[in-house]
């Protein structure tokens, strides 16, 4: 432990050099975290005291990480409320069943092409269907469109993502490392889970007046303090019944939304927010070596091409039915596409169950592309939809034209 300190200030080195690139780009941190985070990775040298490796560290920056994430969802919360999660239920209930159905499908076809056996399957389903909350929650700061119109979407499919993840984690994890499930064991966790969101949301629609009273706290430091505590309590406790921690963070932060003490608790969390943030994705490109996603490249690639695909089409058809433009609807598909914990999580539980070692580094080299590509396709948005209305409207008079072509064409034998 001679070097902790060292290994701590060489971390926030490297992250300011990223946060300096990404800026003067003018472009999200976090691809760049991620490949700083690899670039010194368990493969690096060590040059006299200087560990590139973070050997020491790891565990503190990995556990500084897992507080980014619920900084960052909290946050993204504070910007919302319940009663505006409620207002638009139907329509998050119907856009999530479109993305979940259209990217599991998906999932499930490809790994099944590929060859893989059945758990295999599962599990390649498992990482390409869910979005990463991190990466998401972090571009919608990033490109400042928290007021967008479809980000109350993307929250909602966010959140139905979670139900669906107790689901799905609970059925794979007893398939995977016991071989066999329990339905009785899946259905209680999913039950919790429900019971779990819907009882916080009922708490920020009624508890609203005993909230604001609680917590005037004269002294900020007392305030902040609380705010924590009920931070990581909340999130810890939906974590032991199969809630993502991620997920409690958002919706404590969607319930103190509806308090007068919004505005305040927004302010002194963004410096937290912004500095757990960044050693999230730091920590995240930590665990990835390079050297070892050879044998992973075309399978990954090929992963990434469909889920671009399947989040266009989910997007576009979750938009329209929640009654978004187009281009707010192309938006959502674009910025839910990155991947992270969950697909790292299901990686895990393939190598914890003995399964094929090819999962590992594909699991690796799909969230690190799709980190990347996410944040870039989002920002671009806007010249993805132009660019995609000017071709299929060309396509649209091409096909028009062909049709006006073959009424004018007159049938063989009508000719004399």
């Amino acid at each position: 432990m001679d070097h902790l300190v060292l290994e701590i200030g060489l971390a926030l080195s490297l992250i300011a050099i990223a946060a300096a690139l990404s800026a003067w780009l003018r472009f999200s941190i976090v691809p760049f975290l991620i490949l700083i985070g690899m670039a010194v990775g368990p493969h690096a040298p060590k040059i006299g005291p200087f560990d590139f490796r973070f050997v020491q560290t790891a565990p503190l920056i990995e556990f500084m990480g897992r507080a980014g994430v619920l900084f960052l969802l909290f946050y993204l919360g504070l910007e919302f409320s319940v009663s505006r999660l409620i207002k638009a239920g139907r329509s998050i209930a119907l856009g999530g069943s479109i993305y979940i159905a259209i990217n599991f499908a998906a999932g499930l076809g490809y790994a099944y092409l590929m060859g893989w056996p059945l758990k295999e399957v599962l599990i390649a389903a498992g990482i390409t269907t869910i979005s990463s909350s991190a990466i998401v929650a972090k571009v919608i700061f990033d490109l400042r469109r928290a007021a967008n119109p479809e980000t109350e979407l993307i929250l909602g499919i966010i959140m139905f993502e979670d139900v669906f993840l107790a689901f799905y984690l609970s059925a794979v994890s007893g398939i995977v490392l016991s071989g066999a499930t329990s339905l009785g064991g899946v259905l209680t966790s999913v039950v919790l889970s429900l019971s779990f969101i819907l009882g916080l949301i009922f708490i920020g629609m009624k508890a609203t007046p005993l909230l604001n009273w609680l917590f005037r706290i004269p002294s900020n430091e007392v305030f902040l303090l609380v705010i924590f505590a009920c931070l990581f309590l909340l999130a810890g406790f939906g974590e032991t019944i199969h809630v993502a921690e991620a997920i409690g963070a958002l919706l404590l932060g969607l319930v103190l939304a509806e308090t007068e003490h919004s505005e305040r608790i927004e302010h002194l969390i963004v410096p937290f927010r912004d500095f757990f943030g960044a050693l999230f994705f730091f920590g995240f490109g930590l665990t990835i070596d390079p050297f070892t996603l050879g044998g992973a490249v075309w399978p990954a690639l090929g992963a990434v091409l469909l889920t671009l695909i399947g989040n266009i089409a989910a997007g576009m058809l979750a938009g329209r039915s929640a009654r978004l433009s187009a281009s707010a609807s192309l938006n959502t598909g674009l910025t839910i596409v990155s991947r992270g914990e969950f697909s790292i999580i299901m990686a895990n539980l393939a190598k914890a169950g003995g399964l094929l070692p090819v999962l590992q580094p594909f699991a690796a080299l799909y969230v690190l592309i799709l980190a990347v590509l996410g944040p870039l396709l989002t920002k671009e948005s806007e010249r993805i939809y132009d660019l995609l209305a000017k071709l299929f409207g060309r396509l649209r008079r091409l096909a028009r034209r062909d049709r006006r072509e073959a009424e004018n064409v007159p049938l063989s034998g009508d000719n004399t």
